[in-house]
């Protein structure tokens, strides 16, 4: 079992190793329950209504270039 706790804001992290598993990431949906003495929590999204394909990258400030950019192109004959 992998312990968490609970923000002053009420929120809590689920694990990572969870995340991965089941395929929860940012926007993810779920519903929650209360079972006896415990929570139980759905998911409302289905893995693919939710686009993680960007888990886990970073962001950059750089400009993007294309994958098939020829620095000598830039390089001038004068």
């Amino acid at each position: 079992m992998l312990a968490t706790s609970v923000t002053s804001k009420g929120q809590i992290t689920i694990p990572k190793e969870i995340r991965q598993k089941l395929g929860i990431c940012k926007g993810s949906k779920f519903e929650a329950v209360i079972v006896d003495d415990h929570i139980e929590l759905y998911p409302t999204t289905k893995i693919h209504d939710v686009a993680c394909s960007g888990y886990g990258l970073l962001n950059s400030k750089r400009t993007s270039v294309p994958a098939d950019f020829d620095p000598a192109t830039i390089v001038s004959d004068d």
